[in-house]
């Protein structure tokens, strides 16, 4: 009888090279690794031989990059989505993709089971189940950080370690770098290890090689660079005069926002799981993006579309964040922003210098301002009466007077 078919979502780290052997021992099954190619870069070297050599029958290592910055990373900038008004999402709007992949070749091998190494602390467990139970709920899942008896045998990194030595799986494992990291194309995390104490500065100067997509703003280029990104939709399409994809966008703001240290957020936040957790988080790219992005619209997009959209910011953060990419309210969601998007379009100049984004310009074909209505000269369009404003005054403090006058006679 074949065996039983488990997809590991699989990073070739300490954590999932130990999983990797573990199910396959535990569960007497064929275990296929799958990594997803969302923009790690080196990290990827040598994945394929490490995890035959741990025991997968096979492994997939998809790219999906372009997937990723045009149907995930897009969409969520059109959005304006900010998490707790600091975080631009960078882990959490890729896990939905990798267990979307994962789901698919589950179901392409006959797996019954994929497993992930998120631990039952963290937020990554309920975004991988989540898209998991949106798209596959017929496939079940195997969290080994949440069963007692993998915990009871590794209670510690120790005990991973000596394990990976006695089965011969090698891993990199030591004190110089105590954090955690995980990169894609948007951004780049830190937590866990020194950085759990929020008194400790990565910024220090002794702590400077900590960062990987930018330099301190202290060292950045003295002379500012100007930068024109052009929109259309919602969707940035060219910089500087050149077309690019989505992912050549990505990886184009990355290098020149890096360069200028843009984009670095430390913060503590708050997990979907109950705890508050602190992270350290470079965006440069996503943050020029970003900053960008909100100056097209603050000229093309209507006052109360804007405020509408605007209202759901914190929500579909939220939803996000929490792993409801594919729940039917962040679909709906994206309807009415899809919808708010139609003309902003146009393009945007920026001025980058030292870690900031410094808006030097906007001008779009279906720009809503217009400078003869706006003046504080005469209008030579008469476009506004100014004396209309005395009624419109008038009947909006209508009811603040009435209020007013309501606890005035109370008090008497």
């Amino acid at each position: 009888m074949a065996k039983e078919k488990i997809v590991l979502a699989y990073s070739g780290g300490l954590d999932t090279s130990v999983i990797l052997k573990w199910l396959k021992e535990t569960y007497d099954a064929e275990i296929i690794a799958f990594t997803a190619d969302i923009g790690q870069k080196d990290e990827l070297d040598g994945l394929e031989e490490k995890a035959l050599a741990t025991g997968a029958s096979k492994i997939y290592i998809d790219d999906l990059r372009d997937e990723f910055a045009r149907d995930f990373i897009n969409p969520m900038f059109q959005a304006a989505a900010l998490y707790e008004g600091q975080y631009l999402l960078g882990t959490s709007i890729a896990r939905p993709l990798i267990a979307k992949r994962m789901v698919e070749i589950a179901r392409a091998e006959g797996a019954t089971a994929i497993a992930h190494g998120a631990t039952g602390k963290g937020n990554d467990q309920v975004r991988f189940e989540l898209t998991a139970a949106a798209l596959a709920p017929e496939i079940s899942v195997i969290a080994p950080w949440r069963l007692e008896e993998f915990r009871e045998q590794f209670p510690g990194r120790a005990e991973m370690i000596a394990y990976a030595e006695k089965h011969g799986i090698p891993v990199t494992a030591s004190a110089a770098k105590p954090y955690s990291t995980d990169r894609n194309l948007l951004h780049i995390s830190f937590e866990s290890g020194m950085l759990e104490d929020p008194w400790f500065d990565p910024s220090a100067t002794s702590n400077k090689d900590m960062f990987v997509l930018s330099v301190d703003p202290e060292d950045a280029p003295d002379q500012a660079e100007y930068i024109e990104l052009e929109f259309e939709k919602g969707d940035c399409v060219a910089i500087n005069g050149t077309r690019l994809t989505p992912l050549q966008v990505m990886e184009t703001l990355n290098e020149v926002g890096g360069k200028h240290g843009i984009g670095r957020v430390d913060m503590v936040e708050n997990r979907f799981v109950g705890m508050k957790s602190r992270g350290v988080y470079e965006t440069p790219g996503g943050t020029i993006l970003f900053t960008a992005h909100r100056k097209m619209e603050s000229l093309t997009m209507d006052r109360d579309v804007m405020h509408l959209r605007d209202s759901l910011i914190s929500k579909y953060a939220s939803l996000v964040y929490n792993g409801f990419w594919f729940a039917p309210e962040r679909l709906a969601i994206q309807a009415l922003v899809t919808e708010s998007q139609k003309n902003v379009s146009g393009t945007v100049r920026l001025k980058l210098y030292k870690g900031n984004v410094i808006g030097a310009g906007v001008k779009s074909p279906v720009s809503l301002y217009n400078p003869d209505i706006a003046t504080m000269e005469a209008d030579p369009t008469k476009a506004y009466d100014q004396g209309d404003a005395t009624g419109f005054i008038r009947l909006n403090a209508l009811r603040l007077k009435v209020g007013s006058g309501v606890e005035q006679n109370a008090n008497k």
